[in-house]
C-alpha cells in the first residue's frame, strides 16, 4: 500500500507535509535499493560461498553502477518531459 501524498493532505499541517515527503522519498530510496540488490543478485551470484570470487566481484560493480546510470537516465528523461509539457502548457496560455 502506498503512503498517502502530501499533495493528498489540502491544508494538513507543512510540517506534516514536508516529513510524508521526506518518508515517501526513504521509502522510494528502500524499494530502488530492493530492486537493484534482487536484480544484481540474480545476475552476478552463481553460488553462493563464504566470499565473493573477483568475476562475481566485477559483476556486482558494474550491475549497481548500470543500475545507477540507468535509473539516473530516466528520472532526467521525466525532468525533461515534464519541462517540455510546462512550457508547451504555458504557451498554449499566451
Amino acid at each position: 500500500m502506498d503512503p498517502p501524498s502530501a499533495a493528498g493532505l489540502g491544508g494538513a499541517d507543512p510540517q506534516l507535509q514536508r516529513f510524508i515527503e521526506v518518508e515517501t522519498q526513504k521509502q522510494r530510496f528502500q524499494q530502488l535499493v530492493h530492486q537493484m540488490t534482487e536484480l544484481c543478485w540474480e545476475k552476478c551470484m552463481d553460488k553462493p560461498g563464504p566470499k565473493l570470487d573477483s568475476r562475481a566481484e566485477t559483476c556486482f560493480v558494474n550491475c549497481v553502477e548500470r543500475f545507477i546510470d540507468t535509473s539516473q537516465f530516466i528520472l532526467n528523461r521525466l525532468e525533461q518531459t515534464q519541462k517540455s509539457k510546462s512550457a508547451f502548457s504555458e504557451s498554449l496560455s499566451d
